[in-house]
């Protein structure tokens, strides 16, 4: 037995091993670890339902609470069901489900520019198709005006609604470049982190103009009601915002020596502390 060869060598050994039961070399990733890149059909689908579900669930709750439309409820109802959406299909197509957000994410250079009107065309029609679907769910009630984001003439004017909702898209687009698309960030509870800009936003503006901060979230509705009336403020507005925040947040960038020169990250919130 001593002049026999190694039962155990000659099994452990990768020599001798077939292929496909050979372990994964340190600088391999297993085939069942190994993501692939959505294609523009899944994208478009994440988007269109995505959009379908915060529209919904946003335009729904101004139904219900048309009596009380300033209730935490219908604040808290679509920052719930962006959170959920960002976390059921971020990672399919980024969940955006509002043009300002991919027109800002294109300008910072994190989406290609020939992706905008996929996304976007997936935005308005989950939206749109979201609008309509309530329309026939509530038929029963005639005035479908609180699923629209308007605001007073009469206490707010043109510019003014204008400056409210570029405010509020450039704080939620601010807060999406930040914890979602920074490398730097810690990502984990980026829906948490996004959700409660929008509930943040919602409960500052939305009693003044509605507090669309979403083109998308705008224009459906319009098209199923029939009412266009100031939808250009909820249009241009968030685009300028999101294109504002692309800018700014650029200078938050590190530079090529910042990254060279940056250290190990924090275990509490993944920040980059320098080296001692």
């Amino acid at each position: 037995m001593a002049n026999s060869p190694s039962i155990i060598f000659s099994i452990n050994s990768p020599h001798t091993m077939p292929a496909d039961i050979q372990p994964p070399k340190h600088n391999q990733t297993p085939k069942h670890h190994q993501t692939l890149t959505p294609s523009y059909f899944q994208k478009i689908i994440a988007e269109a339902v995505g959009t379908y579900v915060f529209v919904f669930a946003g335009c729904g709750a101004a139904l219900v609470y048309r009596e009380d439309p300033t209730a935490l409820g219908a604040a808290l109802i679509p920052a719930l069901a962006l959170m959920a959406m960002i976390y059921a299909v971020g990672h399919v197509s980024g969940a955006h489900f509002n043009p300002a957000v991919t027109v800002a994410l294109a300008v910072s250079r994190r989406l290609p520019f020939i992706q905008v009107p996929i996304y976007v065309l997936s935005q308005l029609f989950g939206s749109t198709l979201a609008s309509f679907t309530l329309r026939l769910l509530f038929r029963h009630q005639i005035n479908f005006v609180p699923m629209l984001t308007q605001y007073s003439p009469t206490s707010t004017s043109d510019l003014e609604a204008v400056v409210w909702e570029f405010i509020l898209t450039f704080i939620l687009i601010f807060t999406i470049l930040g914890v979602a698309s920074d490398d730097r960030a810690n990502n984990a509870l980026c829906g948490v982190a996004i959700g409660g800009a929008l509930l943040l936003n919602a409960l500052i503006g939305g009693s003044i103009t509605g507090a669309s901060m979403n083109p998308a979230r705008s224009l459906g509705p319009a098209m199923a009601i029939g009412v266009y009336k100031n939808q250009w403020v909820y249009v241009v507005a968030p685009l300028l915002g999101g294109v504002a925040v692309s800018v700014v947040y650029s200078l938050l960038l590190p530079t090529q020596s910042g990254k060279q020169n940056s250290g190990v990250k924090s275990a509490y919130n993944d920040m980059y502390l320098p080296q001692v």
